[in-house]
């Protein structure tokens, strides 16, 4: 896991500026500590799946979202997942908002970053794992892509036992804490040619977004989880990595 340097400007709103040794030198401070403190941990598990034009049926789940069912179309299995880089980032921008604003506002780019490279690293574990079994990863979608509601965090929560798998835990307002989490939903296609390694927003609504990326623009962010796995007697295809 590591906080990209460039990323993490792309988050602070930097396209190609240049940027002054002070800040520089608070970046590199701010990113290295953030590497060291952080515990990346991650919970995935397998499901059936059943897709219609409008909706997605996973396990017990039921999830109404046609981008969600566009993404997933033509999968008859995907993962829940949901990854966290713990609680370093926020308790550092606790920290800095008291002695340094500048500085809490670069941990929350830097720990946006620390958390992309944190995924991407368990993503490449399980698309190594999935082609064996002759299955092709399509882009994770998340809740609050698009049509995709985040009142669904409640069930995804509840299937992956987040809390007690990986110590994230649910606000009223459906918000993650750690803050630095994610949960996704990601297909898998027995068809390489339907596999994609675009995740852009180009499913989101939010055209006006100042992190909206394009294809053109952006490095691969899909989500899964990596470490051991078993299949317990339901069936489940389940792992994650401590």
């Amino acid at each position: 896991m590591k906080a990209d340097r460039a990323e993490t400007l792309r988050y602070l709103g930097y396209r190609g500026q240049k940027i002054d040794s002070q800040t520089q030198e608070l970046l590199e401070k701010v990113s290295a500590k953030l590497e060291q403190n952080s515990a990346p941990r991650s919970v995935y598990r397998e499901y059936d799946c059943r897709v219609t034009d409008s909706t997605v049926s996973i396990g017990g789940l039921t999830v109404t979202s046609r981008n969600l069912a566009g993404n997933l179309r033509g999968c008859e299995k995907a993962v829940l997942l949901a990854a966290t880089i713990g609680r370093a980032a926020d308790l550092m921008i606790r920290q800095y908002s008291v002695t340094n604003l500048a500085g809490a506002v670069i941990v929350q780019a830097a720990g946006a970053a620390c958390m992309e490279s944190y995924v991407d690293e368990v993503e490449d574990s399980i698309r190594q794992e999935a082609e064996k079994r002759g299955l092709y990863l399509r882009p994770r979608f998340s809740p609050g892509y698009g049509d995709f509601s985040l009142e669904y965090q409640k069930d995804i929560f509840a299937m992956l036992e987040c809390e007690k798998r990986v110590g994230i835990t649910l606000t009223q307002d459906n918000l993650m804490l750690p803050s630095k989490s994610v949960t996704a939903i990601i297909g898998l296609t027995a068809k390489e040619r339907e596999s994609c390694h675009r995740a852009d927003c180009s499913q989101c609504g939010k055209t006006d977004c100042e992190f909206r990326r394009t294809s053109e623009n952006k490095t691969e962010e899909n989500i899964v989880s990596q470490g051991d796995s078993t299949v317990p007697d339901n069936g489940k295809k389940e792992g994650g990595k401590p």
